[in-house]
């Protein structure tokens, strides 16, 4: 793997990660159409510290409050962090007990091209609850709504920042609000998902560079940064659902593709 081609895989990673796009399934997409054989979990690891510092670095006023909060044993900082577990929860519970019948949806191509025009009409129905001027805080029962909404992330092609701030949207949350509890939960997911991966690096070798995954890790930090600046400007223009006007020639011409090509 080329240091050019950790970069172009990492700027990619650090894009559909954060934009309601689905990082996942435009990764079945580029496996199938370019048949590309990715790197093992030494990439997948340093893209995920890239995108995770990239989170940091933009809610990084929130993040220190929380953290300083804690330490100093603050409610309001315990009852945040709270929130954040409880809306992990869902998709972490079925990560880990349906994990093998995941695969087989990650294996099944068709699932991603669904999965977009799902995800389509997910941030399509966002038009609405824009308009109204509402802005309920997070309470047990919406982080755990929201949460249920990130599990169905674990299918290809839906997106997990589209469907927890639409969500939250529904729920009432503020629209920043919203965008700011999706990526602070996605340090946890994001984080969760190195830790578990972790384990196989440390059993087999990549055969990647340390310098090659430095400049993939830095180019998935540097788009997550602008990724995220994006997806709150459009959230503040009212703009989020026009995310649609891309995947749903995307779900459908994937959805062509793999059903006229000679197999």
């Amino acid at each position: 793997m080329s240091p050019f081609e950790s970069i172009l895989l990492g700027i990619v990673q650090g894009a559909t990660e954060f934009l309601p796009v689905s990082s996942s399934g435009h990764l079945v997409v580029g496996q199938r159409l370019l048949g590309l054989d990715l790197p093992g979990v030494a990439f997948e690891i340093a893209v995920h510290v890239g995108t995770l510092v990239s989170i940091v670095w933009v809610y990084r006023e929130r993040v220190t409050g929380l953290a300083a909060g804690a330490l100093r044993r603050m409610r309001d900082a315990w009852e945040q962090i709270g929130l954040l577990a409880l809306a992990t929860l869902p998709a972490a519970v079925i990560g880990v007990g349906f994990d093998d019948h995941i695969e087989r949806v990650f294996d099944t191509p068709h699932w991603a091209a669904l999965g977009f025009l799902v995800t389509a009409a997910i941030l399509w129905s966002t038009r609405t609850p824009l308009r109204r001027e509402r802005s309920l805080r997070i309470t047990p029962r919406i982080a755990l709504l929201v949460g249920c909404a990130q599990a169905l992330a674990l299918v290809p092609g839906i997106s997990r920042s589209g469907t927890t701030v639409a969500a939250a949207l529904w729920l009432g949350v503020a629209p920043l609000e919203a965008a700011a509890f999706s990526f602070l939960m996605a340090l946890i997911a994001i984080a969760g998902a190195a830790v578990l991966a972790a384990p196989d690096l440390a059993a087999g070798t990549s055969g990647i560079g340390s310098g090659t995954l430095v400049a993939g890790a830095l180019a998935a930090g540097l788009t997550g940064i602008a990724a995220i600046h994006t997806f709150v400007a459009l959230l503040r223009r009212q703009d989020f659902h026009r995310f649609a006007f891309y995947l749903i020639p995307l779900g459908i011409g994937f959805l062509l593709y793999l059903n006229l090509k000679p197999s």
